[in-house]
This record gives structure tokens, sequence and C-alpha cells, in this order.
């Protein structure tokens, strides 16, 4: 019998996590929610986590992941069942024993236990970094060519240091499994291009991709959700659950493969979507969902995103699959257009945007459509401050357009965690507003200093570099952007052999 749960460990990890999860939906009112059951105790940050609003302004906590044994203890402790069950509780406890008898019997691995050594030393690092500058207001060069003149950091040193950890020791691993065009490729144009650049990137990266599985940080889970749903997903049908399935059946291949996945229960594994479904590829498998890091153009916190373990990437708009490069905009002085929009009316935000200010004002130009006379690139580089309101999703292409245009985004969106903003202080370049500031949003631009606007446009100008796409990536461009913030995550995993 041992022998048969050594082999088909895999097998009986994820019918235990089946069978509590059925228990957790007979469970009475006063126990924990749902979420709550794939948590592990937190240990120490290594990272700051804000006191601002947990939407603008928020960094990672960190994650311990104890052993294989305790994980399957909290899940034996979290689905305490009813009298009137007592024979599935027998079932569970003789299912725990067995396991605990292949665990107590498995020795160490010494390869995750050296590297989550080193991982040790670079937390240890990274948090010495933080902790020493903590205070402090200076501003330091990332790259001894580049001088900045506004700190857009929430700590420099501790950013500069944990990239140059990242730059000397991250190594990821690429699956293999799975053929084009649903995996190992994706779109390189139109909204979801992020998709198809970042696959295409990564899949030719020399500098952290490995070869050697036992030696990578994290494993990448190479399917493309917009790919998907354009050669799965059938608009007459509408079986929305194509898209999970194939994701549930992609993973469940991988786990059956290779022991990576069950080692760490996922927690080590990382997809990457911009599609608007890009949350809901997850859904059905919840080690995915819960422990497994999420690259998302829609980090939406009112859908389950988790800055603890997710990441929000930016939304880049590539129309004709060319790399857009920022555009020399008017020195402030020019800029007489105080704000401007133009966009169609979707969503929450937009209508209440364009019920407000559509037409109504010289200084807030705001459109549903932009006259044929006047060129929405030139409207961008006369403005000083460019809207940015959330439609469907929260998150939108002009922000990065107004970065390209050296224009101070104006925010407006609800549940949306801004993307690279555990390292960036997005304050110091942008304005956020609330939906209920829409009616006094001219009120609060013309409020803004001078000085305060000179300032954040320094800002949008400095922080350019991090949103500018590059074939072959360069350091600190969106690419190692997205690389980073996997790699603070991966910081925030301990993995027990």
């Amino acid at each position: 019998m041992s022998s048969f749960y050594t082999k088909h460990l895999h097998i009986v990890i994820s019918l235990l996590t089946i069978l509590a999860l059925v228990a957790i939906i007979f469970q009475s009112k006063d126990t924990n929610p749902l979420p709550n059951f794939f948590y592990f105790p937190s240990s120490s940050l290594i990272w700051p986590t804000s006191r601002d609003s947990v939407v603008i302004d928020h960094g990672i906590t960190s994650t311990t992941f104890d052993s294989l044994a305790h994980s399957l203890a909290v899940i034996h402790n979290s689905s305490s069942l009813s009298k009137s069950e007592e024979k599935g509780q027998r079932v569970m406890t003789k299912l725990r024993d067995e396991i605990d008898k292949v665990l107590i019997g498995r020795k160490k691995d010494e390869k995750i236990e050296n590297m989550e050594e080193e991982l040790t030393r670079a937390r240890v690092l990274t948090k010495q970094a933080f902790e020493s500058f903590r205070n402090t207001s200076s501003i330091i060069s990332l790259e001894d060519d580049v001088q900045p003149h506004v700190n857009i950091y929430k700590n420099a040193f501790a950013f500069k240091r944990s990239y140059l950890l990242m730059e000397k020791m991250f190594k990821i691993y690429i699956y293999d499994e799975g053929e084009p065009p649903l995996f190992h490729h994706g779109p390189c144009r139109s909204i979801y291009s992020m998709e198809g650049i970042f696959i295409n990137l990564i899949e030719k990266n020399n500098q952290f991709i490995t070869k050697n599985r036992d030696e990578a940080h994290v494993y990448f889970l190479p399917f493309s959700v917009a790919m998907i749903i354009e050669h799965l997903f059938d608009p007459i049908i509408r079986d929305k659950a194509v898209l999970e399935r194939t994701v549930v059946d992609y993973v469940s291949i991988i786990s059956h493969k290779y022991p990576y996945w069950n080692r760490s229960l996922g927690a080590d594994h990382f997809m990457l979507s911009c599609h608007d479904w890009g949350p809901r590829a997850t859904w059905y498998h919840p080690l995915l969902y819960f422990h497994s890091i999420r690259a998302l153009c829609n980090a939406n916190t009112s859908e389950n995103f988790n800055p603890r373990k997710d990441l929000s990437i930016p939304e880049i708009n590539l129309a004709t699959g060319e790399f857009a490069v920022p555009i020399q905009g008017s020195v402030p002085s020019d800029r007489n257009i105080l704000g401007f929009f133009a966009g169609r009316m979707h969503g929450r935000i937009r209508p209440a945007l364009l019920s407000y200010w559509k037409g109504k004002d010289e200084d807030l130009q705001v459109y549903e459509e932009l006259p044929k006379d006047k060129s929405y690139s030139e409207m961008m580089k006369r403005s000083k401050y460019c809207l940015c309101p959330s439609g469907y999703e929260v998150a939108s292409p002009r922000v990065v357009e107004a970065i390209y245009a050296e224009c101070v985004p104006v925010l407006i969106s609800q549940n949306y965690i801004l993307p690279f903003s555990d390292v960036l202080d997005w304050t110091t370049f942008s304005v956020q507003v609330s939906l209920t500031e829409i009616p006094n949003l001219k009120k609060i631009l013309m409020e803004i200093p001078y000085e305060k606007y000179l300032q954040m446009h320094e800002g949008v100008r400095q922080v350019q570099r991090h949103f500018v796409m590059n074939d072959p990536p360069k350091r600190f461009d969106v690419f190692h952007m997205i690389i980073h913030s996997i790699w603070l995550r991966r910081l925030n995993v301990r993995i027990h052999s």
C-alpha cells in the first residue's frame, strides 16, 4: 500500500484537496472563508507592505510554505466533519496516515535545501537594504550612465539590490510540453500583445532560462489564454469552460510527469496573461488559483487578484506588432491642454466621465470619438494630464500610452493594483482619482501646484524605461521588470524537501 502512495502521491494529494474542498462547503458558518484555507502561516516581511490604499499602493507580504507534511496537516485540521460524516472522516484519516508514512520515509532533497539556503541569503540582503534606507529620501542611480532627478521608487536601495541579486541568481525553467499555437506562442499585436511578446522573449532568453530543471527557482506554464480563446472558444456554443479545462489538463500533464509541481503545490510555478479572461483560466485548479504566481494585466482585487503572490503587468497595445517607443512630447510650458481623453463608453467609469465632461470644457477635453481633424498622439503630447479610466476591465493601455507621451497619467479605477507597485511609487508620477471625484476632476487638477506637476512630469520621463519593450531586452525594461516581480514573489516562498 505504501508503494502505491509513493508512486501516485500526486493523485492522493489531489484527492485530499477535493475532499477538503467538499468538507469546507459543509462547514458551519463560523468557519473561516474559503480563500483563507489555502494560505499557510506568514513569516516576517522581506518587502514593504504599504499602509496606504490596498488598490494604489501595495507591497508584497511574505508567505512561508512549510513542508508537504505540514501542508497536508493544514488540510486535515481545516476540514472537520459533522457526526453524520464520520465515515468520510475515517477515510481521510486513513489517507493521511498512509501519506505520512511515505513522507516520513522520504529522503531530504539536498538540491532544494541548497537552493533555499541561497535564497535565504538573498532575502536577508534585500531586507537589510530596505531596513537601512527605510526613511531616506536620497536619489540613487540604478546605472552609472543614468542620473535621476526624482525618486520614483518606494525604496530605490532595496530595488537595486534585489535587481542585482536577480541578475546574478534567478533561473527559470519553461516546460517543453504543449504545441503552438496554444502553447509557446501568443499574439504580438493588439491589447493582448504582452502575452506573445513575453513568451517570445523568454523562450530565447539566455540569461534567466535554464534547461536544468533541478536548478530552476520557478517554472513557467507557457500557455496563452488569448490563443486558447481564439482557437477553442466557439462564439455560438459559448463554452467558456474550454479555457479552464485546457489549463487543468496541462497542469495535470506536467504534475504527473515531473515532481516540481507536487513538491511546492504549485507555489513556484507562474503563468502570464493579458486577456480579460486571464484570471478565470485558473478557476478550475485550486492550487493554480490560490498558490501559483499569476502575472495578469487584469489585476483586479475584486476578482481575487492577490498581490501577495500575483503580479500586475502593464497592458500595452501594439496595433501593428511593432514595438512602440516613447515619443518626444512638448515641454511642460507648451502643453496648453489641462486634461485629455478619447474613448468609447463601456464599463462603469467611462459613462460617468463622459456624462460629466464630454464636450463641456476647453481645458478638460473629453471625447467619445475623436474628431477627424485631431490626432490622438498629438493631443496627448499637448496635454499636461492624460485621463486613464478603466473600461470593462481595470487595466487600460492608456496608462502606458500616457507615459510614452510624457503626459502625467490620471488613474480612474477601482480595485486595480498598479503594475510594478512593489517598487514604483506611483504617487510621484501619476494622479489617482476615485469614481466619486469625477465631477471635481478639473478642480483637482487645477489645484495641483505647478512645481508638483513639473516633478510628476519628470517622474514620467524617468519611469518610461520600465515600460518600454526591447528585442533583445535591456536592463530595467518592461521584460526585466516582470521578471523582477516574479523574483520577488519567489523570494517570499520557502520550499522544503
